[in-house]
């Protein structure tokens, strides 16, 4: 069985200002991996997407030395913190793996709970 993994981001499931391209682009993304999932199930292909939320990587390195932005993405995070690479290519391995093979068409978010997080304060 083949699996197709895709990279998504939180913007395609909730709301960030001034995202709104890249957002669509996304949410296309998360279409397009449920539509494939049932169209190349009959070939044994599985596809699945994570969608993670700010991630420590040299494309945000310099926005993570700004104290404002950070104290904003911990205070939009529960777990209070920025997510590493191995936390999303873990899940990625894992949903490439026969232990997997039941999952598709799905896309899970990484982002330390900032999804469900709506209004509830990430700190006292």
């Amino acid at each position: 069985m083949g699996s197709i993994m895709f990279i998504s981001s939180v913007a395609s499931l909730v709301a960030l200002h001034n995202m709104i391209a890249y957002a669509a682009s996304k949410g296309a993304l998360n279409q397009v991996t449920r539509n494939l999932a049932c169209e190349w199930a009959k070939d044994g292909i599985r596809t699945n997407c994570v969608a993670p939320w700010i991630i420590r990587t040299s494309f945000v390195e310099a926005a993570l030395q700004n104290e404002e932005i950070l104290e904003e993405i911990h205070s939009r995070t529960p777990l209070r913190r920025v997510g590493e690479t191995h936390e999303v290519s873990s899940l990625v391995a894992y949903l490439c793996m026969p232990a997997a093979s039941y999952m598709m068409g799905q896309v899970i978010s990484v982002d330390g709970g900032m999804t469900v997080n709506g209004f509830y304060p990430t700190h006292d």
